[in-house]
C-alpha cells in the first residue's frame, strides 16, 4: 500500500503565475506551492519592478521557469503565454495563481482534483460560498463582484457558478489548447471572457469553495474605470453566445421561443405605445380591444422569454469535454522569451 501511494503521478501539474508589481509577495507564493506541482511558470509581464529578475535571483526551486514579455499584455496575455509553454512541456492541468499572495497554494489540489477525476474541464474559486468569510472582502469589491456575477451568468451561460472575476482557476491542457487565443481578452476581463469561450466549446465548469483572503496587497482594478467596459463586453458576449448556441450551432425549440418572445414583446410595446400616444393627442380614450391586443402580446412575449430562459439555464454543459480532445492541436507559439 505504501509503495502504491508513493508511486509518481501520471499527470503533470503546472502552475502559471502572472507577475506584475508582485515583488513583495511572489517569493512567499512560490515557496508555498507543494510537491504535487511539476512546473511553475512565472510570467514577467514587462513588470517595472523586474519581478522576473528577482525571482531568478531569490528562488532556488528547480521547478520555476521565468518567462519575460517585452511589452505589457495584461493578466490575460501573461496567462495565455504561460498556458502555451505549459502545454508545450506536456502539462495535463494548469493552475492560475496570482502573485500577490491572495490565493492560498494549499488549495491547489482542490482545484485540480475535479479535472483529474473527469468531472470538470475548468475549475474556479468561489469566495461567496461561506457568508461568514466574505466579510473579509472590502464592501465595494463585494458589491462589484455580486453585480458582475449576475451579468456573467447571462453572458457566459454558466448559471450555476458564481464569483466570475475570481482568478484562482485550473484548466485541462487539452481544453486550453483549443481556446481561440486570438480573441480572448488580455486584461481584467480575461477570467469572464474565458468562461464565455468555454461555454461556446461546451466545456464543464465547476466552482471550488474558498475563503476570501485580503492582506496588504494592492489591486490595479478600479470599479469605476472598468464598469462601462465590462457592461459593454457582457452585452456583446451575450448576443454572441445566443447567436452561436441557438442559431449557428443548433436550432432548438428555445430559438423559436426567443424569436417569438422578442417579436410579440416588441409588437405589444410599439402597438400599445402608438395607440396610447394617439389617444392622448386626440384627448380620447383608447379602445378596450386595442388595449387587450397590446396586453396579450406583451404577456405572451414575456412567457416565451421565460421559457427560453428556463431552457438556457438547464442547458449548462454537464459532460466534460477534455476526454474527447486528446491528440488535437495545441496553442500557437507565443512571442515570449523563456529563461531559467
Amino acid at each position: 500500500m505504501t509503495d502504491a501511494l508513493a508511486a509518481p503521478s501520471p499527470h503533470c501539474i503546472a502552475v502559471v503565475i502572472p507577475c506584475y508589481r508582485v515583488t513583495q509577495h511572489i517569493v512567499k507564493v512560490v515557496s508555498a506551492i507543494g510537491p504535487e506541482v511539476d512546473h511553475i511558470y512565472c510570467v514577467d509581464d514587462a513588470c517595472p519592478d523586474d519581478s522576473g529578475e528577482m525571482i531568478r535571483r531569490e528562488v532556488r526551486d528547480q521547478r520555476v521557469r521565468v518567462i519575460h514579455h517585452a511589452a505589457n499584455q495584461g493578466v490575460g496575455g501573461a496567462m495565455l503565454t504561460g498556458y502555451a509553454q505549459a502545454i508545450a512541456d506536456g502539462a495535463t492541468v494548469m493552475v492560475k495563481i496570482d502573485g500577490d499572495g491572495r490565493m492560498d497554494p494549499r488549495l491547489l489540489s482542490a482545484f485540480v482534483a475535479p479535472i483529474l477525476r473527469g468531472d470538470a474541464d475548468y475549475t474556479k474559486g468561489n469566495r461567496f460560498w461561506d457568508l461568514r468569510q466574505i466579510r473579509q472582502m472590502p464592501p465595494l469589491r463585494r458589491m462589484g463582484n455580486l453585480g458582475l456575477s449576475f451579468l456573467s451568468k447571462a453572458s457566459t451561460g454558466y448559471w450555476d457558478i458564481f464569483d466570475p472575476t475570481n482568478g484562482y482557476t485550473a484548466i485541462h491542457a487539452s481544453v486550453a489548447a483549443r481556446l481561440p487565443v486570438e480573441s480572448i481578452s488580455r486584461r481584467y476581463f480575461f477570467e469572464t471572457d474565458m468562461l464565455f469561450r468555454l461555454n461556446t466549446m461546451r466545456a464543464v465548469v465547476v466552482d471550488v469553495p474558498m475563503d476570501a483572503r485580503y492582506g496588504d496587497e494592492t489591486s490595479g482594478l478600479r470599479i469605476g474605470s472598468i464598469l462601462g467596459e465590462f457592461l459593454a463586453k457582457h452585452v456583446r458576449n451575450l448576443f454572441k453566445r445566443i447567436a452561436y448556441n441557438y442559431f449557428l450551432r443548433d436550432l432548438p425549440v428555445a430559438s423559436l421561443e426567443l424569436l417569438a418572445g422578442l417579436g410579440l414583446g416588441m409588437f405589444g410595446v410599439l402597438f400599445g405605445g402608438w395607440h396610447w400616444w394617439r389617444s392622448a393627442q386626440q384627448l380620447d380614450s383608447t379602445p378596450v380591444g386595442t388595449i387587450m391586443i397590446a396586453t396579450v402580446a406583451v404577456v405572451s412575449g414575456l412567457q416565451f422569454l421565460l421559457a427560453f430562459l428556463n431552457y438556457d439555464i438547464n442547458s449548462v454543459p454537464r459532460r466534460p469535454l477534455h476526454p474527447l480532445l486528446k491528440g488535437l492541436p495545441a496553442l500557437g507559439t507565443s512571442q515570449a522569451t523563456p529563461t531559467r
